[in-house]
């Protein structure tokens, strides 16, 4: 990789942490805007799920719309876009306006978002692209793990204000960078939507966005109530559940490097396994849960799976679309957002029917049939009988 890859790549990656932090970052300061205007803290909770709503509705759409447009152009519009959001939020008078100054951002996020990924890939050769995408996955990890914190520890010390200014700031230094040392980008030969859209029309596409759903809710859909499983089951303090959720968060980040690396060295063999992996991971926590000790070893394992899950969402989607990357990755990131609102939403009926140390079992479920949707994608692949044993054999 050459040392202007390395540049645009690294751009690349705090753009994407920017606006993954803008998303994630306000969980760290909800009671604070819940007070500031006066609404209930479920009301303020809509700054967060109306984001991901929307950014699941935009994920094939909007990246479809700018496809042919100069990439770095379109960069700079989406940055711009998220520094006047976050400006807006910091001066907004009332809670309509902050929340008008949260949805129209997400709608530019999968464009974004989607461009990182298509561009670092673009960057160089086939055989290192995975690596490149990873690298890219630092700053998607990256914003999912320090955005709470960190908001929640600016605002602590300053005020919401000063927080909403952070997202801004770190936004405008993505701007700067990109605008100064990111080349232009136009788009040599500009694919028809109708030619984009016909991605569609091949078994291997549905079944690897099953694939993702599946595998997004297997991780997300447990993940989501590790709080409330480390402090019910594991019984551990309000401390100690905070720094399981940090080891999670860097493990994540760790995840994100090894993937690059397994899905240059052998892509089919990492996708294969990772579900055996994972449920492997559940079975130990329903086993050993309610152990601290043990139990921060499994976080260790399972973020670091995470990290790894993340990036072979995005391959498995990508590598079925090559011909439209920018179509693919919106794919990708609305198959992983609805991954994690249905994971969610059965490993929530899991606890309240059987109860909290059952999760697990959601997150098993899950496991399993992302098994077979991967299998039928492999099966479905252009000489099925012989491409996963030559995969396998690599």
């Amino acid at each position: 990789m050459t040392k202007g890859n390395s540049l645009l790549i690294f751009i690349l990656t705090v753009g994407v942490f920017g606006i993954i932090n803008t998303e994630m970052g306000v969980i760290g300061v909800l009671p604070l805007i819940a007070d500031q205007f006066h609404v209930s803290i479920s009301q303020a909770g809509l700054l967060v799920s109306l984001f991901a709503l929307v950014v699941a509705a935009a994920g094939p759409t909007m990246p479809l719309l700018f496809s042919g447009k100069n990439r770095k152009k379109v960069m700079l519009l989406v940055l711009g876009v998220f520094i006047l959001g976050n400006i807006v939020s910091i001066f907004a008078s009332n809670f309509t306006i902050a929340l008008i100054a949260r949805v129209v951002p997400a709608f530019f996020h999968p464009v974004y978002c989607s461009l990182a990924f298509t561009v670092a890939a673009a960057s160089v050769s086939k055989e290192e692209a995975p690596k490149a995408v990873s690298k890219v996955f630092i700053g998607v990890s990256a914003g999912m793990v320090l955005g709470v914190p960190v908001s929640s520890f600016i605002a602590s010390a300053t005020s919401l204000g000063i927080a909403m200014l952070f997202f801004a700031i770190v936004n405008a230094i993505a701007f700067i960078a990109t605008f100064l040392f990111v080349p232009s980008m136009p788009v040599d030969e500009r694919l028809s939507y109708g030619a984009q859209l016909s991605v569609l029309k091949k078994s291997t596409t549905w079944f690897s966005i099953a694939a993702v759903i599946l595998m997004n809710g297997a991780v997300f859909g447990v993940f989501s109530y590790l709080s409330e499983y480390l402090q019910t089951i594991t019984k551990t303090s309000w401390n100690t559940t905070s720094l399981m959720l940090l080891i999670y968060g860097v493990a994540n980040i760790l995840g994100s490097i090894i993937a690059g690396k397994l899905l240059t060295k052998n892509a089919i063999k990492a996708v294969v396994a990772f579900p055996f992996a994972l449920a492997a991971i559940y079975v130990i926590l329903f086993s050993m849960g309610q152990f601290t000790v043990p139990m921060a070893l499994i976080i260790l394992a399972w973020g670091i799976l995470g990290g790894i899950g993340g990036n072979i969402n995005q391959y498995w989607i990508a590598s079925v679309a090559p011909e439209a990357p920018d179509f693919a990755n919106g794919l990708f990131l609305t198959s992983a957002n609805l991954g994690t609102t249905i994971g969610t939403a059965v490993c929530g009926l899991f606890i309240s029917e059987i109860g909290t140390q059952y999760v697990a079992l959601g997150g098993l479920l899950f496991s399993i049939l992302s098994v077979l949707s991967i299998l039928l994608r492999v099966y479905m692949y252009s000489s099925p009988r012989n491409f996963l044993d030559e995969e396998l054999m690599k």
